[in-house]
């Protein structure tokens, strides 16, 4: 009897003529796609596409095209929607998936350009003048007292509140450890180690190797306080709280037991093999007074480090914003609904949510409009893929950028959107020691960071063609941005002049 209607997404053709039989391909697949007798036999059932076995096949023999099989066009029933209702009618159960937004909406970002200098306000040339990328992170005082500092100078007459240097303008968004291997961690706060940003846990704790490190990551407590305590607390740079999630707006975390080994499961306090479930409100935060008070709970067990808020851009997040910077937060984290993430439901993480565009412009617009702006920075995250993406979302009014798909394909990642499986070939999202030793935290550090400062060069490469010399100049400057193909009701909300105007 028929077991599935649903024939493989991949087909993986191998050259008789090139194999030579070596069987690495057998031992690089996590997903156990080939079998070997006297040649390996694949199973295109179980093939993700994640090429591990098209990379290292010495012969090159190896190839993973789509399979062909076609179905009967349908606009309305397309053949993933077809798919998706005999998954379901096999199984029951709810569709997960794993990394970002797949679906065909449009890019904003895609939709904007930058404005250049020329003649009357010339260039700069990035080479050969200094460009300021350090942007500092954290609420800024409304006005700055001095007073003599006694030898005919001045000095601040009273202690600013903490901010965090960060030498480029972006941050690693939170990936948690159990979600991601710890040689994907390690990798993650040494490149931040090197280029002088920020690390963020993700709702796993820290693992003890990584505390060290810890004066440059941001340590966060979700609704699970999974390896939550005084002194991970104590250890970061800064703490977030985690509201929401770009990917995954309204829905807590769920981390399979499967990847609840002995580290993990000590690193965030629970048992071994058991599923990582966190609630998708904090059973302490039921409005704005509440969250008011764990932020100073916070930042009096921390002796007042920078607090951030994480949050899923909704339809309401102007609202949002304003009603979290008002009860103390220092930094707003937006996450877009094309975030990445470990592991979502298929319709979350496809239907729910707004772009980072929208949502970082409304949001430094509302908090302009009230007067508070200066009191907490902003960070864009949701699906930043280039420098260019960087530039754009600080135009909008960001402060920084989050990132966390984009380090992890510099790590290897094929976005084959398996995550939440555990079986990554590439040693990203699995706890498996066979796979996971394949990433080299060194190696892994100095591929990131080499990301890192490339967009950073690209970054002042953009600011010189802009005429400034300084990032600060183009935070919230969307005179500088116009827009191409959009209509006339989105380039009112982002703030934004059509092309031409």
């Amino acid at each position: 009897m028929v077991t599935t209607f649903i024939p493989p997404e991949f087909r993986v053709k191998i050259d008789d003529e090139k194999c030579i039989k070596c069987g690495r391909c057998v031992y690089q697949c996590g997903w156990g796609v080939y079998e070997f007798t006297d040649k390996p036999i694949p199973d295109d059932a179980k093939c993700s596409a994640c090429h591990r076995c098209v990379t290292f096949c010495p012969a090159g023999a190896i190839t993973v095209e789509r399979n062909p099989l076609a179905f009967k066009e349908s606009a309305n029933w397309t053949e993933s929607a077809r798919k998706a209702v005999w998954r379901q009618a096999e199984t029951g159960g709810v569709l997960l998936t794993g990394m970002g937004n797949p679906r065909d909406y449009e890019s904003v970002f895609d939709h904007l350009v930058l404005d250049a200098c020329q003649v009357t306000n010339p260039s700069i040339d990035p080479l050969r003048e200094p460009m300021e990328l350090r942007t500092y992170i954290g609420r800024k005082p409304d006005a700055v007292k001095v007073e003599s500092d006694g030898g005919g100078g001045l000095k601040l007459a009273e202690e600013l509140p903490p901010n965090i240097l960060l030498e480029t303008p972006i941050v690693f968004g939170g990936m948690s450890y159990g979600s991601v291997s710890l040689n994907v961690h390690k990798s993650l706060a040494m490149a931040a180690h090197e280029c002088g940003i920020l690390m963020n846990t993700g709702e796993g704790g820290l693992h003890k190797d990584l505390y060290p490190l810890s004066d440059r990551i941001i340590v966060q407590c979700a609704s699970g306080r999974f390896g939550v305590h005084d002194e991970y607390l104590k250890a970061g740079a800064a703490v977030e709280i985690k509201i929401g999630q770009g990917a995954k707006p309204g829905i807590g975390g769920h981390l399979p037991g499967e990847k609840i080994n002995p580290e993990v499961a000590t690193t965030r306090m629970i048992p071994t093999g058991t599923d990582a479930l966190s609630p998708a409100p904090h059973h302490d935060i039921y409005s704005i007074e509440d969250l008011r008070q764990l932020i100073y709970a916070l930042k009096e067990t921390t002796g007042y480090k920078p607090v951030s808020v994480k949050i899923a851009c909704v339809h309401n997040v102007a609202a949002i914003a304003s009603g979290i910077v008002r009860a103390g937060a220092d930094i707003v984290y937006l996450d877009g609904f094309k975030g990445g993430t470990g592991v979502a439901p298929t319709v979350i993480r496809d239907h729910i949510g707004l772009p980072i565009e929208i949502a970082t412009a409304v949001v430094d617009q509302r908090l302009r409009d009230e007067g508070i702006r200066n009191q907490a920075s902003i960070i864009a995250a949701g699906s930043i893929r280039s420098s260019a993406d960087m530039a754009k979302a600080i135009a909008l009014g960001a402060d920084a950028v989050g990132i966390g798909s984009a380090a992890l394909i510099a790590l290897g990642c094929r976005v084959c959107q398996k995550c939440h499986t555990g079986c990554c070939s590439w040693g990203i999202t699995t706890q498996k020691p066979e796979l996971t030793r394949r990433i080299d935290p060194d190696w892994g550090a100095e591929r990131v960071s080499n990301l890192i400062k490339a967009w950073s060069h690209e970054l002042q490469e953009i600011l010189g063609a802009l005429g400034v010399n300084a990032v600060e100049s183009l935070r919230g400057s969307r005179e500088r941005l116009r827009a191409i193909g959009l209509d006339q009701q989105t380039c009112e909300i982002l703030g934004v002049k059509p092309a031409g105007a």
